[in-house]
């Protein structure tokens, strides 16, 4: 069944609200179904006091456009042009926007332009929308570059500015751009780039793209005269897997090459760990360098936990399952206060309990049973023992992945709340902190004694992952922030195991 929309129906409030663009600033991510126990857009809006209060400067919601079934991730969205009718439809959509608008929220829509999901796609009768190659690993890739290609690309590009003329978002977050699979001299994501420029001249108000990217190739970030791509911003996991690993020490997969405080830093440094670099995941050499005079470090978007590094581990299980407070507080304030453009995920703040799990409901039995038991292959494979992967059909799957709000209240989870609203003020506080130049930031580190210091001109943040204390000749200063009560800074900084310190250094310059 369709229905009608008007989206000029609904009178906005939001006359005044002027986009900060992608400055650095911090971007929660969320997904509807899941942040509230209601699982709908009125029920995120009611937490928005919450998150302005906390320092965000964005949401960005996981995929919102409708799918086949009652629940899941968002990414076997089907109906590009419509919003998913349990999460309240557009005119709730519309509603929250407005809201986010109202608290001095930004708001970033994930959309997935590489495939269609399996379940409730009709666009093949109405043309020739899809590949004739076939399937990504996710599902049907579009026909981007063959015959009668060029009214698929408008059908994408339209929906991208849908989101901006029609439901007032800042930004779109575009969703494994790698899997675009397009031979045309002017490649898709150029070309989305420059509609939303145009888009945003028309407007009169700033609009940006940020890309998913595995490739490591800044093309995607440099200006199209540069023979760019233009956008604004990517996702960088490199500096996720380099953290992960320093707090973990987990090193299967494609975290074997992180395995090392010397990653972390030249992630810290140079944006990317692979630039040109042998990779042992991929069995080549993978990505190219970043221009540190024409990218700047806050196009790159990076993050300590997000829904895929969570949610493609077996048991779905966040850090909170395995670290400790002192961990899970460095994690913050490498992420707080590095020279990129830090991201959320839900419940991070507060050290969520709950997992954030695979979860699928397709109606067609054949497709639930085929998801469920690709998904077990998939982790056996990988070594994990089958036991402990939830099946993706399975209600409680779903539902076990609410937040608690309740738990952001109580003892530990209210105090590393409370760490990351001072990191997030500090963040605002203190210029060095916001400054967008990678040729501004040092890195001193002790590999065997594991402490990590980051200078950002009068700002030096130190790292503690050892199990004890150590002493660093930071000179003297201003202690600003202390994740452990008992560091000291005396002319040099006494740092217990496992927590980290933001100091201001006297005087001038990256002494």
């Amino acid at each position: 069944m369709s229905r009608t929309f008007d989206p000029a129906a609904h009178a906005w409030t939001d006359g005044g609200w002027r986009s900060p663009g992608l400055n650095g600033g911090v971007i929660y991510e969320l997904h509807i179904g899941t942040f509230t126990q209601e699982g709908t857009l009125d029920a995120a809006a009611a937490k928005l006091e919450y998150l302005a209060g906390l320092g965000v400067d964005h949401v960005e919601l996981l995929p919102v456009n409708a799918f086949n079934g009652t629940h899941n991730w968002g990414y076997d969205g089907v109906l590009w042009y419509a919003v998913q009718e349990s999460y309240g439809g557009p005119a709730a959509y519309q509603r929250f926007v407005d809201a986010a608008h109202r608290h001095g929220i930004g708001v970033i829509q994930d959309v997935v332009y590489n495939h269609f999901g399996p379940s409730g796609n009709y666009l093949p009768q109405f043309g020739p929308y899809l590949a004739p190659a076939g399937a990504n690993p996710w599902g049907d890739s579009l026909n981007l570059d063959g015959p009668e290609s060029d009214e698929v690309r408008r059908y994408i590009v339209e929906n991208a500015l849908m989101w901006f003329r029609d439901f007032h978002v800042d930004g779109l977050r575009l969703d494994a751009v790698h899997a675009l699979r397009d031979e045309r001299a002017v490649h898709l994501l150029e070309e989305l780039s420059a509609a939303t420029d145009a888009c945003a001249e028309d407007l009169g108000k700033p609009l940006f793209l940020v890309a998913e990217s595995d490739l490591n190739n800044p093309r995607l970030l440099e200006a199209r005269s540069r023979n760019g791509y233009g956008l604004a911003g990517q996702w960088s996991d490199d500096f996720h897997h380099a953290v992960h690993v320093n707090l973990t020490g987990e090193t299967s997969g494609y975290y074997a090459d992180f395995d090392s405080l010397a990653a972390l830093a030249k992630v810290l440094t140079g944006g990317f760990f692979h630039d040109g670099s042998y990779s042992s995941f991929r069995q080549r050499h993978h990505g190219r360098p970043i221009d540190k005079e024409q990218v700047t470090a806050r196009q790159l978007v990076v993050c300590t936990q997000n829904h895929d590094q969570i949610g493609n581990r077996a048991a779905g299980d966040r850090l909170t399952a395995t670290l400790g407070y002192g961990s899970l507080a460095l994690a913050a304030v490498l992420n707080l206060t590095s020279p990129f453009t830090p991201m959320l995920f839900m419940g991070e703040e507060f050290a969520a309990s709950t997992p954030w799990q695979f979860f699928t409901s397709h109606p067609e039995p054949e497709l639930g049973e085929a998801t469920s038991k690709g998904r077990l292959r998939e982790f056996e494979r990988m070594g994990w023992d089958p036991a402990v992967v939830p099946d993706p059909q399975a209600e409680s799957t779903f539902t076990n992945s609410k937040l608690l709000w309740s738990e952001a209240e109580d003892g530990e989870h209210a105090r590393l709340v409370e760490l990351y609203r001072q990191l997030i003020r500090l963040r605002r506080q203190e210029p060095e902190l916001t400054n967008p130049d990678l040729r501004a930031v040092a890195v001193d580190f002790n590999e065997e004694r594991r402490w990590l210091l980051m200078r950002r001109g009068r700002i030096t943040v130190a790292c503690n992952f050892a199990d004890t204390s150590c002493r660093l000749e930071t000179g003297s200063g201003r202690l600003l922030l202390a994740t452990d009560p008992e560091a000291q800074l005396d002319g040099a900084l006494t740092l217990p195991a496992k927590s980290a310190a933001v100091l201001r250094r006297q005087g001038e310059g990256n002494g």
